[in-house]
């Protein structure tokens, strides 16, 4: 995936001017760095302060994620919750869930995580509740499907909140199936009368989503 999609003297300043993460966080992609395949799936510092502050603003009492790798997003997503807020996450690697679950013992914020180990497809049939905010990150191949399911939880007013919607640019010259699906899904996001959105162009792209 490429790093830049915009000039990378402006990527790197836009980085710089965004406020740190925690110590801990900072910690957290040292190690996913050192120890983990496959590190640039890690949200980092721009995708991560913006769930951080959605989630401060919209104050959710029940968030899900899907795709949590090591755990630096759902950490960014707690962190901006109440004390007694509930993050369900769904992941596929137990690797990836072991050494997140090392983080979140160790966060203040880390009560607050509920990982769930399986298909996120699977475990979204077995949880029954009503979503405040949402965060998909995972495989791309089902974000049609996982969009669709996620809006049929989330309550009037939250947000669902998705990432990797630029695709390193693909989605302006599609050429594969999960090309195709992107641009699909944000099409159907901007012409859907059951939400309002906002496409940034934070990193490899977020679409933000609110359900009227």
């Amino acid at each position: 995936m490429t790093d830049f999609l915009v000039n990378e003297a402006i990527e790197d300043y836009a980085f710089l001017s965004t406020g740190k993460e925690p110590a801990l966080l900072q910690e957290l992609i040292d190690a996913t760095n050192a120890n983990m395949g496959w590190p640039q799936k890690l949200s980092g510092r721009l995708v991560g302060r913006t769930l951080k502050m959605l989630t401060a603003l919209a104050q959710p009492k029940v968030a899900l994620e899907i795709g949590m790798f090591t755990g630096y997003s759902a950490l960014s997503i707690a962190e901006g919750m109440p004390a007694d807020g509930r993050l369900i996450c769904c992941e596929t690697n137990p690797r990836a869930i072991e050494f997140a679950q090392g983080f979140f013992d160790r966060s203040e914020h880390g009560h607050k995580i509920e990982v769930i180990f399986g298909r996120a497809l699977d475990t979204l049939e077995t949880l029954d509740l009503e979503l405040d905010f949402s965060f998909i990150d995972a495989d791309k191949r089902n974000y049609l499907e996982y969009y669709e399911r996620v809006k049929a939880m989330t309550r009037p007013g939250g947000l669902i909140v998705l990432d990797n919607v630029l695709w390193s640019g693909k989605v302006l010259q599609p050429e594969s199936e999960i090309d195709d699906t992107l641009v699909e899904l944000n099409r159907r996001i901007a012409a859907d009368p059951e939400v309002e959105n906002i496409f940034l162009t934070v990193r490899d792209g977020i679409n933000v989503v609110r359900k009227l």
